[in-house]
């Protein structure tokens, strides 16, 4: 179960969400570019696995103040 989060660990947060949307958008930028399948493939299940992390530190922020106990 999710707690309370602190400044700095919200900071924290903020800071690696910001790391992985730049990581998505690269990813599926160059996925379009790419000829190689097996980058391709890469590139594609990183955008997969990037999306499902971001959807997660956005529900941890959004949520924080009903994770207080």
């Amino acid at each position: 179960m999710t707690r309370y989060l602190g400044i700095h660990e919200t900071l924290e947060l903020l800071e690696v969400l910001t790391f992985k949307s730049v990581t998505l958008t690269k990813a599926t930028t160059m996925g379009l570019l790419v000829k190689d399948l097996r980058l391709k493939e890469i590139l594609s299940n990183e955008v997969t696995v990037s999306t499902a992390q971001i959807n997660r530190m956005k529900e941890l922020l959004t949520n924080r103040e009903g994770n207080r106990e």
